[in-house]
């Protein structure tokens, strides 16, 4: 992604719809998303960092402590630095996707949380 708007905006759109962020971007998000482009960060070295930033939150040990919501862009810019010293697969974006859209989705109320084997 060239364009410095297109690719601010898309940094923006996918924080606010990340669980526990922001319903809206302020000022000085937007200004780390124009800083990310400056420094050429990737688009999809962003995404995956944001993906994974938030997966990270979500899955965790059951009984762990209620982590507070995120109020910053800044809290995924560890994980982009990560990200941008190692090579991540192609597949492991889809594989960020999927996993955060099921770790997302609640389980009904009738589906048991542990599996046959886990049981023995």
């Amino acid at each position: 992604m060239n364009d410095q708007a297109a690719y601010i905006a898309s940094v923006v759109a996918l924080y606010a719809n990340l669980p526990d962020t922001p319903l809206r971007a302020n000022v000085s998000d937007r200004w780390l998303a124009r800083r990310l482009f400056d420094e050429g960060v990737p688009w999809r070295v962003v995404e995956t960092a944001l993906l994974l930033g938030s997966l990270r939150r979500i899955v965790r040990p059951p009984g762990a402590p209620a982590l507070q919501p995120i109020r910053s862009l800044a809290y995924f810019r560890p994980v982009v630095d990560e990200l941008q010293t190692q090579q991540v697969p192609d597949s492991y974006l889809d594989y960020l996707r999927l996993k955060l859209r099921n770790a997302a989705k609640p389980l009904p109320a009738d589906v048991q949380e542990t599996t046959f084997l886990d049981d023995r």
